[in-house]
């Protein structure tokens, strides 16, 4: 899903116009991105947190020569999904009109190797 999926979503179940939902879409990204900036925790209940850690310098490894080189110190983004999110993936109640996507996404029958039988999608 892209931002501008998003803005079409908004204008289509909102009844805003596509100005105003992307202006709205906008507004809300530039919120997340101010809070996120000044290093503090973004909570949206019922899909997750949103967390800027600070990772030290260290020492790593080129992997072609073995030398040693520093990482330097950076701040980096996670994302910890809310339990309801988690549930709501694993038991599938997910909007009917959500796109299957990723690994477990299939269209056609899991084959078996060892003893040819098909597994049926749900």
């Amino acid at each position: 899903m892209t931002k501008a999926d998003i803005i079409e979503r908004l204008y289509g179940q909102v009844g805003l116009s596509r100005k105003e939902s992307g202006d709205v879409v906008e507004l809300v990204f530039d919120a997340i991105k101010a809070t996120l900036e000044r290093g503090e925790k973004v909570k949206i209940s019922g899909f997750g947190n949103f967390v800027v850690r600070e990772k030290a310098a260290r020492v790593g490894r080129n992997p072609q020569t073995g030398d040693a080189i520093e990482i330097t110190a950076r701040r980096v983004l996670s994302f910890r999904p809310s339990q309801v999110l988690k549930t709501a993936l694993n038991e599938g109640s997910l909007p009917v009109d959500a796109p299957a996507t990723g690994q477990n996404a299939r269209s056609t029958p899991k084959n078996d190797a060892k003893t040819g039988e098909t597994e049926d999608l749900p």
